[in-house]
């Protein structure tokens, strides 16, 4: 009994370490827009503050083939439009490898919140010979008006914002629920990354870094929910940060290995001046 309790202890461990500092992008230059316009995007699977590798999307354990996105779609106003055709296969360039990633642009024209979902197929990674897949939101608004920012979406693995995600001052924080299939994920684990980075949409490459991170732990500050699964951060920088709860999902397998299904949301924070 003891060795088989270690032996989950240690696959456990190995998971997270896999997970670890990984964040699937979903990218736009700015998510608090004053009036409608059609918006860049970019979905990479990175290490955001470090920018040491950046990952081919839809790898794969068994097959050279790249797998293609489960599911990108948009809601606005209770209204769910899929966005799948409007991804455009690109090599993006890290500062130190380039990967497979997409492009798309969306009209975000009306007023309100603009829900974007980015569901990517698991991802292998190799080195813990385990699979990764992380669903994703990053909330676009357009003229303040609210409408949709705190939906329950009902995801496999999902981040509820209590905070608009949008309108966050400097300083400020964002509050979060950890949920899975609606019901939230008691002490969830999440890590929580700085975009440390400009990116270039014109030559889909990352630019240099902004800070120095004074030891390894301040790259990815890890955090837990409570026991309701909600947490708040505190924003020390404006610009865009990442929430990454490890795990949460309902799916623990794909193509028989484990698989850690994370909830990835995107926030921004906005300088006073």
């Amino acid at each position: 009994m003891n060795k088989t309790i270690l032996s989950t202890v240690v696959a456990t461990a190995v998971l997270a370490t896999s997970a670890f500092a990984h964040f699937q992008m979903l990218y736009t230059p700015n998510t608090a827009l004053t009036k409608g316009k059609t918006i860049e995007l970019r979905h990479v699977f990175t290490h955001p503050f470090a920018d040491e590798h950046t990952m081919d999307m839809g790898k794969q354990h068994d097959s050279k083939k790249l797998a293609d996105v489960e599911e990108f779609y948009v809601i606005n106003k209770g209204k769910k439009t899929d966005l799948k055709k409007s991804l455009k296969e690109i090599t993006f360039k890290g500062n130190h490898n380039s990967g497979h990633a997409y492009a798309s642009k969306y009209k975000a024209r009306r007023m309100g919140d603009h829900i974007l979902v980015m569901k990517p197929a698991p991802y292998f990674e190799a080195n813990e010979d385990a699979y990764i897949q992380q669903i994703t939101k990053t909330i676009v608004n357009v003229a303040g008006a609210p409408t949709d920012w705190d939906a329950e979406l009902g995801l496999k693995a999902e981040i509820v914002p209590l905070t608009k995600p949008y309108s966050i001052w400097e300083g400020g924080s964002f509050t979060g629920i950890v949920k899975s299939n609606g019901k939230p994920v008691p002490f969830a684990e999440i890590e929580v990354e700085y975009l440390n980075r400009d990116v270039d949409l014109k030559n889909n490459k990352m630019g240099k870094a902004y800070v120095k991170a004074p030891q390894d732990s301040f790259v990815t500050m890890g955090i837990k929910a409570n026991k309701d699964g909600e947490f708040t951060f505190s924003i020390p920088k404006a610009g865009f940060w990442g929430f990454c709860a490890l795990g949460a999902g309902s799916d623990k397998e794909y193509k028989g290995k484990e698989l850690s299904q994370d909830a990835v949301i995107w926030v921004e924070a906005k300088p006073m001046k």
